[in-house]
């Protein structure tokens, strides 16, 4: 129901009190939306927040749930449960796991892209590679790009999966450091 200012009898000039219909439906669509990200998160991360003994009840019970439209209506329940959380430590969780898919996601792709191009283009793209990451094996390399080729040639998937291996390894290695 949306109280409107009685100050004009004439009814121009009325303004709602407080948020509109939509926005409330807007707002709570992205608790459903938080809800589900939350459920998607392991146990152990889970156990950082500090969540009331009925969401951990809901939470719980999200596993044996198996009809989708049940699930649905149960994420609203969580979401309900979670307006009376603070949302912020499950936002800050929930955004910093997704942050990390992406750059995990970011760093495959950075790997599939350099062996396609060391499979392509040979040393040119090699020379590239050694002088991103100056710590790799070149010999080692160059070996797993001529496998990967004619692997890759006699349709064959073990050379290009070696080769892919030993360029995550690099990129992963260049991440930590």
């Amino acid at each position: 129901m949306v109280a409107y200012d009685e100050s004009d009898e004439e009814g121009e000039g009325a303004t709602p009190e407080g948020p509109s219909r939509s926005q409330v439906k807007r707002e709570h669509r992205a608790l459903q939306d938080l809800a589900e990200r939350l459920l998607a998160l392991p146990r152990a991360e889970l156990e950082r927040l500090r969540l009331s003994e009925a969401t951990w009840v809901a939470i719980d019970e999200t596993a044996r749930i198996r009809d989708p439209r049940a699930l649905r209506r149960h994420y609203k329940r969580i979401a309900n449960l979670l307006e009376r959380e603070d949302p912020e430590p499950i936002a800050a969780l929930t955004a910093a796991r997704e942050a990390l898919a992406r750059q995990t996601s970011a760093r495959h792709h950075e790997t599939e892209r350099w062996r396609e191009r060391l499979i392509e283009e040979g040393d040119a793209a090699l020379g590239e590679l050694l002088a991103r990451y100056p710590t790799s094996d070149r010999q080692q390399l160059r070996a797993l790009v001529r496998a990967a080729r004619r692997d890759r040639d006699q349709g064959r998937p073990e050379g290009p999966r070696r080769l892919f291996r030993a360029i995550r390894d690099l990129v992963e290695g260049a991440g930590e450091g």
